[in-house]
């Protein structure tokens, strides 16, 4: 079981925080355009990503943002909404981290949050603000089991 999820199963509130790291490749962006069907060629030709101002292939926002939803899986959060703001291109190689933190906790464990993703220059990459349901004391139990 992973820290994280030690973590949840304990039961979160606010101001708790998680940070993962993730170096992104070329493949990955390959892969994630073959699952999303996502054939921007700014993702896969240095001639079109050139021609947007680009030093080179970028990887898809979606992939890079979905770093959130490792750390969502973790803690059992079922989402209800994210909003992404995309600041800069994420380039092959580049490495991210992402900071996911608890903001808001409501009755009901509805909660909401907010992730920072910076790159290895610790420069904004992605702003997400993102809204959801904590696992109650039921689900904390099965976490804990798995």
């Amino acid at each position: 079981m992973t820290t994280i999820r030690e973590q949840a199963s304990r039961g979160l509130k606010q101001g708790d925080a998680f940070t993962i790291t993730r170096t992104f490749t070329e493949r990955d962006a390959n892969v994630f355009g073959e699952i999303s069907r996502d054939m921007n060629p700014v993702h896969y030709d240095e001639r079109f990503a050139a021609a947007k101002g680009l030093r080179g292939k970028i990887c898809h926002g979606l992939l890079v943002g979905g770093m959130i939803t490792e750390i969502g899986g973790q803690i059992g959060w079922l989402a209800s909404g994210m909003n992404f703001r995309f600041r800069r291109p994420v380039y092959f190689g580049d490495t991210v981290t992402c900071v996911f933190t608890i903001t808001e906790v409501e009755e009901r464990n509805r909660a909401k949050a907010e992730a920072v993703l910076c790159n290895q220059q610790e420069k904004v990459v992605i702003k997400a603000w993102l809204t959801g349901i904590l696992p109650g004391q039921t689900e904390r139990t099965i976490l804990a089991q798995t």
